[in-house]
C-alpha cells in the first residue's frame, strides 16, 4: 500500500490506481434527453436515462465530464453488494471509498476542498456519522451537516447500496462567470439545454430578449460560434450584471447588449434567426398583470424581428397564460412543449417556429 497525502492527513489507497466505471449525471427532470444527447456527442459511451438523471459505464480519464454543460452535477458511483450501510466500514469496502475520492481529490487543486458532506436517508444514524468521521479523519476534511465541498450520496439500490462521490467542489451549475447574481436567473446547465434545443449554427445572428444577468448570452456562446449576439433588457442595472458576468467569460466582444423595451426592438424586421427568453415568471420577477400585457407584446415583436422559419425557445411558469396568448396569435407555431422541474417550481419550455 502507497499514502498518497491530501492537507494534513494521509489516505492509503492500493499501488496500482483502477478508473472508476459507472458515471451519474444529476439534470433537471424533463430535460434527461438533453443531456443523453450531449452526452453522446461528446463522448463513446451507451447512456442510460432515468428520472433527472443519466448513467453511463466510462473507462476515460475524469476530467473529460468536466465539459458537460447540461450536467448540474455529476457523481461517480460505487455499488455495494452489502445488507446495510454498516458493511461499508468493512476495510475492503472502505478503501474503495478512499480511493475513489482521492481519484476525484486529483482532479482539483487541494485548496478546493476543505468540508465534507454526505447526504443519506438517516443521516444523524450512528452509522452515517461513523462513515462520515472517519473519511473526515482520512481526508483532512471537516464534517458540514448542510452541504461540503466533498459532496457524496449514499442510496440504497436493489439489494445493496450506492455511495456517489460528486467530481467537483461545487456543483457544475455554479459557473465561474457568475460574479453578478440577479434574482430570478437561470441556471447554467438549464440555459445550455434551452440553447441546445434550438440547435445553435456558427452562421446565426441570436437574440436573447430580456437578458438579465446574461446567462442565455454566455451558453449561447458556449455552445458554439455565432455571426452575432444580441442582449436586450429593459433595466439598466440588470445589463450591467450582464456586463460583469460576460466579460467574466470574456465573452464582451461577442456580445452586443442593448437597453431597449423588448415590445419595441431598435433591430429591423427579418434580422434574427434565433431567439431565446427566460420570460418573466411573475413570482420573483414581474407580475402577472404586467405578465398579461407583457407576453402578447413580446411574442408580436418577436415575429417582427424574426427571419421566417427562425425558432425561439422561451421557459415559463406563467402555463395558462402563454398558453392562452399562442393560441391567440398566428406567427409563431409551437413545435414542442417540455414540462420540467427546476427549483421547486414547474416551468415549460414551449419551442416555436416562425410561420
Amino acid at each position: 500500500m502507497s499514502k498518497i497525502k491530501h492537507g494534513a492527513s494521509q489516505i492509503s489507497t492500493p499501488e496500482k490506481s483502477v478508473m472508476p466505471s459507472l458515471i451519474e449525471i444529476e439534470i433537471a427532470e424533463g430535460l434527461e434527453f438533453v443531456t443523453r444527447d450531449e452526452v453522446t456527442s461528446k463522448l463513446d459511451v451507451k447512456v442510460t436515462t432515468g428520472k433527472g438523471a443519466v448513467s453511463f459505464l466510462y473507462t476515460s480519464h475524469l476530467k473529460r465530464l468536466l465539459g458537460l454543460n447540461t450536467a448540474h452535477s455529476i457523481y461517480l458511483v460505487l455499488h455495494f453488494d452489502v445488507p446495510r450501510p454498516r458493511a461499508l466500514l468493512g476495510h475492503e469496502h472502505f478503501q474503495r471509498i478512499l480511493h475513489a475520492i482521492e481519484t476525484v481529490l486529483k482532479l482539483h487543486p487541494t485548496q478546493h476542498f476543505q468540508t465534507l458532506h454526505i447526504s443519506a436517508a438517516g443521516a444523524e444514524s450512528s452509522v452515517m456519522i461513523r462513515i462520515k468521521d472517519e473519511i473526515a479523519v482520512q481526508t483532512g476534511l471537516k464534517v458540514n451537516v448542510e452541504a461540503g465541498d466533498l459532496m457524496l450520496r449514499i442510496r440504497r439500490s436493489g439489494d445493496g447500496w450506492d455511495v456517489l462521490i460528486r467530481l467537483t467542489p461545487r456543483p457544475l451549475a455554479t459557473r465561474d462567470w457568475r460574479i453578478c447574481n440577479f434574482e430570478g436567473a437561470l441556471n447554467g446547465p438549464t440555459a445550455h439545454s434551452l440553447i441546445r434545443l434550438l440547435n445553435p449554427k456558427p452562421e446565426e445572428v441570436f437574440l436573447n430578449l430580456a437578458c438579465g444577468s446574461g446567462t442565455l448570452l454566455i451558453e449561447r456562446l458556449t455552445a458554439c460560434p455565432a455571426q452575432h449576439v444580441i442582449g436586450v433588457d429593459n433595466a439598466p442595472h440588470a445589463l450591467q450584471c450582464c456586463q460583469a458576468n460576460i466579460m467574466a467569460a470574456k465573452y464582451d466582444e461577442k456580445i452586443t447588449l442593448l437597453l431597449a423595451d423588448a415590445k419595441k426592438l431598435p433591430l429591423a424586421n427579418q434580422s434574427i434567426d434565433a431567439i431565446a427568453a427566460d420570460l418573466p415568471f411573475g413570482q420573483l420577477v414581474g407580475t402577472h398583470k404586467e405578465n398579461s400585457a407583457l407576453y402578447p407584446a413580446i411574442l408580436k415583436e418577436a415575429s417582427r424581428v424574426a427571419q421566417i422559419g427562425a425558432c425561439f425557445a422561451l421557459i415559463t411558469h406563467e402555463i395558462r397564460l402563454i398558453e392562452e396568448v399562442l393560441a391567440r396569435q398566428s406567427q409563431w407555431v409551437v413545435e414542442n412543449t417540455l414540462p420540467i422541474s427546476l427549483r421547486g417550481l414547474h416551468p415549460r419550455i414551449y419551442l416555436l417556429r416562425r410561420q
